[in-house]
């Protein structure tokens, strides 16, 4: 199984991106678990959080391996989680860290900030996106995970996943 997770800053176009090429390809996708978990939460969240966040989404891509035949398409992972948790708090949970070094994908795809944002609830930070950009691509080059900026409009960022999937499947 080959498994590629979709990270970058907010409102880069990461769902939208995984929801395309799971249809795509007829593959199986795990969602961001934090959207659920947040919007359910009947209070501000906190650091500690995070770390439920962290571990519905490893629930969550366990059952999408057991599911998966052949290509396994995360939208977001928990690099997106120990990211935000570094900016926002200054820190990270050690099983955060952990656990993404146990569970990094075959190949990164990160979304660039050239799509307009669009406001949400859930969205706290707009004008760091360039900033956040960069601290993902930093993160991404450490991990040793090859991967590909994807840019441009929705059919050009597709465009360019599908042709960088198709040389590793």
């Amino acid at each position: 199984m080959i498994s590629v997770s979709v990270v970058g800053p907010e409102s880069t176009g990461k769902t939208t991106l995984a929801r395309s090429l799971s249809e795509h390809y007829n593959a199986v996708w795990v969602p961001e678990y934090a959207r659920d978990y947040l919007t359910e939460l009947p209070r501000p969240y906190d650091q500690s959080d995070l770390l439920s966040i962290a571990s519905g989404q490893l629930k969550a891509l366990n059952e999408g391996v057991k599911n998966a035949n052949g290509l396994l398409l995360q939208d977001t992972d928990l690099m997106v989680i120990k990211i935000w948790s570094e900016v926002k708090y200054g820190s990270v949970n050690p099983w955060i860290q952990m656990q993404l070094e146990m569970n990094l994908p075959d190949f990164y795809l990160l979304t660039f900030y050239d799509i307009p944002y669009e406001e949400d609830p859930l969205r706290e930070t707009p004008e760091r996106r360039p900033e956040l950009f960069d601290l993902y691509e930093a993160e991404v080059k450490k991990t040793g995970v090859p991967y590909q900026v994807v840019s441009g409009s929705h059919q050009d960022r597709l465009e360019t996943a599908i042709r960088n999937i198709n040389t590793i499947l």
